[in-house]
């Protein structure tokens, strides 16, 4: 009697988890054999969305470089050097929007784009 029923509680677990599994949705095949089959479709992944982070920094570097290019390297320079005397959340800002060689090229390739 208790192997039947370990036996019974191990097929309702596995029922449980099939079940939980089919939650995501599920599809349907016909085997060569004629068996209709359901397999459980994968659930989604969520994870950290790097595609996401980088398209964010990449047009934060596209920005940089637009602003850089409509403005000459001088008038930049010295609105960063402005912002970089003030509170200490505008100097973080004056360090994000140096000019580094990523915007520096991309200033250099948008710059006749843009006059």
């Amino acid at each position: 009697m208790r192997d039947s029923q370990a036996d019974f509680n191990k097929r309702i677990s596995t029922l449980g988890r099939k079940h939980a599994a089919m939650s995501h949705g599920f599809t349907t095949a016909v085997r060569s054999d004629g068996l209709i089959v359901i397999k459980p479709n994968r659930a989604l992944r969520r994870g950290f969305p790097i595609k996401g982070l980088l398209a964010l920094v990449f047009g934060f570097f596209v920005f940089k470089a637009i602003m850089l290019a409509s403005l000459s390297e001088i008038t930049y320079n010295e609105r960063v050097a402005k912002l970089n005397q003030g509170s200490a959340l505008e100097q973080g800002g004056a360090w994000l929007m140096q000019i580094e060689p990523v915007t520096a090229f991309l200033s250099g390739f948008l710059e006749p784009l843009i006059d």
